[in-house]
């Protein structure tokens, strides 16, 4: 029997199945939109300098500045920034980022990433909630 599975190993591997289940046809887009609307027109975010980031941050095949025609970033509307990727992108990578961003801006402490469907992220501020009620009682 081991010989025979052999050959059937080795016919398997001459008939090149590259069209199953493993092989991707067509192209692939994603599209990601991060809303920061909210921080935007209260004038702590600069969206543009965002932007900017995502230019010089975003690694297309291991390298920075590699973005080419594969991944564009443009701003839409008031604080949204959209994210269109025609190869393999994760939205994780994206929340990374703008996780960077703000700490790099000293605003981590006060707005936090949120994905509220698949593919958009909005930032929020933290909710703050005052104690005084509980310190009056003491």
């Amino acid at each position: 029997m081991a010989p025979a599975t052999k050959n059937q190993k080795a016919g398997a591997k001459g008939t090149g199945s590259a069209g199953g289940k493993g092989g991707k046809g067509g192209k692939i887009t994603k599209k990601f939109i991060i809303n920061a609307s909210q921080p935007a027109s209260d004038k702590i975010f600069d969206v543009s300098a965002f932007e900017k980031f995502l230019h010089e941050k975003i690694k297309v095949d291991n390298r920075v500045g590699n973005l080419g025609d594969i991944i564009q970033i443009s701003q839409v509307g008031e604080g949204k920034i959209e994210v269109i990727a025609h190869t393999q992108f994760s939205g994780r990578y994206l929340k990374y980022l703008t996780k960077k961003f703000l700490k790099k801006q000293q605003l981590r402490d006060w707005l936090r990433v949120v994905s509220t469907s698949q593919g958009v992220y909005e930032l929020r501020f933290f909710n703050v909630v005052n104690d005084e009620a509980d310190d009056d009682d003491e």
